[in-house]
């Protein structure tokens, strides 16, 4: 299976991270499909730099991103932003 996740670069206590596309056997670290983009967390704003058309083509390929990556491409706007499919996980008290 392929995935498209984040790797974490950087010096201690100022992470940097890349979006690339790899097998998900690899270790977080390990070598990789293709980079995909740029995130850093640290400025302000928070910079994200992202290549829509590859990212646009992987995702047309079958590959899944995770959470986080998902919600960086929808604010790239390489994805829309998806209806959440499961109810929220708060429990409702009930009425006596």
């Amino acid at each position: 299976m392929v995935k498209m996740r984040l790797v974490r670069m950087g010096d201690k206590k100022s992470p940097v991270y890349r979006i690339v596309v790899v097998d998900a056997r690899k270790a977080a670290t390990g070598e990789y499909i293709e980079k995909i983009g740029y995130y850093d967390p640290k400025t302000e704003p928070a910079t994200l730099t992202v290549d829509v058309e590859k990212a646009k083509d992987w995702i047309a390929k079958g590959v899944q991103p995770t959470e986080t990556v998902k919600n960086l491409l929808v604010k790239a706007g390489a994805l829309e932003k998806s209806a959440k499919l499961s109810p929220a996980k708060t429990k409702t008290k009930k009425k006596k």
